[in-house]
């Protein structure tokens, strides 16, 4: 078919995920989604000297509704100073989801 009208352009970036789409759309009203949410806006949540050094590798979530946050370091001399840093990694995290969500963080070199 053709196009006279040139109603239809090509899109001039990748699509986006439906958990980032509806992330945003979540958000306006104030709601947290779910893990999908808190992996899309790591780096707002967690800040710039977290967000280097450390990316999620795995979320799990328990029974009770609270998650299991496995870190990776960008470099395994990380690991120890992202240790020190664990309670205000939960914080953060806590705090983003307005309620006690995270259980347990853990860290994979």
């Amino acid at each position: 078919m053709s196009n006279p009208n040139n109603k239809f352009t090509k899109r001039s970036a990748r699509p986006s995920t439906i958990a980032s789409a509806m992330g945003e759309l979540l958000q306006i009203f104030g709601i947290r989604a779910s893990d999908a949410d808190l992996v899309a806006r790591w780096d707002k949540i967690m800040g710039s000297d977290i967000a280097n050094i450390a990316k999620i590798a795995a979320i799990k979530k328990m029974r009770d509704g609270r998650f299991n946050i496995t870190l990776r370091p960008t470099n395994p001399a990380f690991t120890l100073q992202l240790s020190y840093m664990s309670d205000e990694i939960k914080n953060k995290i806590n705090k983003y989801f307005g309620r006690d969500a995270v259980a347990k963080i853990s860290f994979r070199k």
